[in-house]
């Protein structure tokens, strides 16, 4: 009876493909999108802060305050829980949602709303366009954010170590000119 049970069980697992499309750690990606999508739901939908008086109560006005505070707290609690899961599981969110979340309060920055951008050149009377810095400032906590704009993109790490080697090996090999005993 028992062996049956098994013999069923081993072929049934057995026959079965694997319906896994390549993806690993799919439930990880899904939660981490919905807490990113929550986040920026709750962000987006707060109701101002700052009610106009005339139309309302005072009392009102103090309710739908402290509503919005509670929606803003909910919302960068689930920002950080979206931080710690990336973090533990060690996957990579990418640069757009990396821009889209504050790095010193967890606030979703949303453009007019919850932050104001800016592009400056710091170069001399601008000359330099490659040199333009987009600037996030953070309504919440009040730091800044600096993003390069149309910056080429960085070589990683051991690609540039490659670089590195080469260009040290070549240094030690040339003579020293001047200095002392040669």
């Amino acid at each position: 009876m028992i062996g049956g049970l098994l013999k069923g069980l081993i072929a049934t697992t057995m026959g079965k493909e694997n319906t896994n499309s390549g993806i690993q750690n799919r439930a990880i990606y899904s939660r981490v999108s919905f807490l990113y999508q929550a986040a920026a739901f709750l962000s987006s939908s707060a109701p101002k802060a700052a009610p106009d008086a005339k139309n309302e109560e005072p009392a009102a006005a103090v309710l739908s305050s402290t509503t919005a505070l509670a929606v803003q707290g909910i919302s960068r609690r689930l920002t950080t829980d979206l931080r710690a899961v990336s973090l533990k599981t060690r996957i990579r969110l990418t640069p757009a949602m990396k821009h889209a979340i504050c790095k010193f309060c967890d606030s979703v920055l949303i453009e007019g709303q919850s932050c104001t951008s800016s592009v400056e050149n710091q170069s001399r009377g601008g000359r330099k366009p490659w040199a333009d810095v987009l600037v996030r400032k953070c309504h919440t906590c009040g730091r800044e954010r600096r993003y390069p704009v149309n910056a080429p993109k960085p070589k990683r790490k051991s690609e540039r170590g490659n670089l590195a080697v080469e260009t040290t090996v070549n240094k030690e090999r040339e003579p020293r000119k001047g200095g002392h005993g040669g």
